[in-house]
């Protein structure tokens, strides 16, 4: 749309049904590279992607041709379906219903960046439950912790 401008950038993280361990260390940056492609197919700019074997973090800028949800969905129905045609997993995979979605400003972008790359480092003192809890608590966003991604921890 002409004469419309913007610069939002979002944080995306959803998790593996079950929160299994279905994303081996092997396959990782093939798919982070795929999930690249679907953000920039959709007109969006990919900027970091990261993760571990049960749950993916998605830095990206935002054009507002698109909701959130509709990104969200279009990633995990695309991405679940290429890891199925890989055939990396035994198990049926899948991405657990819901996902959270956090807002950065331009100079927040470095340190995020930072965080998602690092992911590995970060999961050896800070379980998934806890990282995400705190995401949720440092955005003042309000929810019941039943209706939370389900952990098995």
């Amino acid at each position: 749309m002409a004469n419309t401008y913007s610069q939002i950038y979002l944080h995306l993280v959803f998790a593996v049904r079950n929160r299994d361990a279905l994303i081996p260390q092997i396959h990782r940056e093939e798919l982070y590279r795929y999930i690249g492609g679907i953000l920039t197919r959709l007109g969006q700019k990919p900027i970091a992607i990261g993760g571990m074997p049960d749950h993916v973090h998605i830095l990206f800028g935002m054009t507002p041709k698109m909701s959130p949800s509709d990104i969200a969905r279009d990633i995990k129905s695309n991405s679940s379906g290429f890891i199925k045609t890989k055939g990396w997993v035994s198990a049926e995979f899948g991405w657990q219903e819901g996902f959270g979605v956090f807002s950065y400003s331009r100079s927040q972008l470095d340190r995020v960046v930072n965080y998602i790359l690092t992911q590995e480092e970060h999961h050896k003192t800070k379980s998934f439950r806890q990282e995400y809890l705190s995401i949720l608590k440092a955005f003042e966003v309000k929810f019941e912790e039943k209706y939370v991604f389900e952990f098995f921890e």
